[in-house]
C-alpha cells in the first residue's frame, strides 16, 4: 500500500468573486492518499461513474450522505487497503459535503482520506477538494469548475512525482480539462466566467505550481 500526503496549496481567486461566498474559507494544505496498486493506472478524463475513488470518513457523521467505501474502490483494492465496513461521501453528495463542511466549519483534511487508483480518479478528487475548500452557490456553474479545474492540474503537477502520474499524461489530462470547459461554456449562455486562458497555457500552469509550492515551502514535482 502507498500512502502520500499531497500537497494542495491555496489557489489564486481565478474568477470573479461573486463566484463564491466562502473562497478559501479553510485553505487547503494536504490530502492523504492511499492508493494498493504500485503504479497508477493511466486513464483518458472522463466524468462519467465509476470514477474508482473514495472519500473515505475518519470519523461517522451522520447527516452526510454514505456508502460503504469498497462500492467505488472494488473489493479488491479496500481489501489491500484494510477497508472493511468504512464509509466513504457517496458520489452524488458532493455538493452536500461542500455545504455541510462550510457549514459547520470541519477541515476537510481532518473529515477525509483519498482512495484513488487512477489519473481520472485522481483529477476529480483533487477537483472536488478545492470545492470542499471554497464553499459556492453554483449561480455560475461555468465560473466555480474553472477554479476547480485548475486547482486539480496545479496539485496534480506539484505532486506528479510521489503519484506516478508522467508529464504526458499531465498533459492529457490538461486537454481534457479544457474540453470539459469549453462544452460546459457552450452550454450556459451568458455565463460571467472568464476565458479559459489557464487551462489552455500549460507552461502557465506549471509556473502557478511552482510558485504556490515555494510559498509553501516544498519542493515541487
Amino acid at each position: 500500500m502507498r500512502t502520500a500526503e499531497l500537497l494542495t496549496p491555496p489557489l489564486p481567486l481565478l474568477v470573479p468573486a461573486e463566484t463564491f461566498d466562502g473562497f478559501d474559507w479553510h485553505p487547503s494544505t494536504t490530502l492523504t492518499w492511499r492508493c494498493a496498486t504500485e503504479s497508477l493506472a493511466l486513464n483518458a478524463l472522463d466524468d462519467q461513474m465509476p470514477l474508482g475513488l473514495a472519500f473515505v470518513l475518519r470519523a461517522p457523521w451522520p447527516s452526510l450522505p454514505t456508502e460503504l467505501a469498497w462500492l467505488h474502490t472494488g473489493r479488491a483494492h479496500a481489501a489491500a487497503l484494510g477497508i472493511t465496513d468504512e464509509l466513504a461521501l457517496a458520489p452524488y453528495a458532493i455538493d452536500d459535503a461542500t455545504d455541510l463542511l462550510y457549514a459547520e466549519r470541519r477541515p476537510p483534511t481532518e473529515t477525509f482520506w483519498l482512495s484513488a487508483d487512477n489519473a481520472n480518479g485522481l483529477y476529480w478528487a483533487l477537483h472536488d477538494w478545492s470545492h470542499f475548500h471554497n464553499h459556492g452557490e453554483f449561480t455560475d456553474r461555468p465560473s466555480t469548475e474553472l477554479q476547480c479545474d485548475a486547482a486539480a492540474l496545479v496539485w496534480l503537477w506539484i505532486n506528479r512525482a510521489a503519484i506516478g502520474l508522467p508529464d504526458a499524461h499531465w498533459e492529457l489530462l490538461r486537454r481534457g480539462a479544457l474540453a470539459n470547459h469549453v462544452a460546459l461554456r457552450d452550454a450556459t449562455p451568458g455565463t460571467r466566467c472568464p476565458p479559459p486562458r489557464v487551462l489552455e497555457d500549460a507552461a502557465a500552469l506549471q509556473a502557478l505550481a511552482m510558485e504556490l509550492s515555494g510559498r509553501a515551502g516544498v519542493r515541487e514535482g
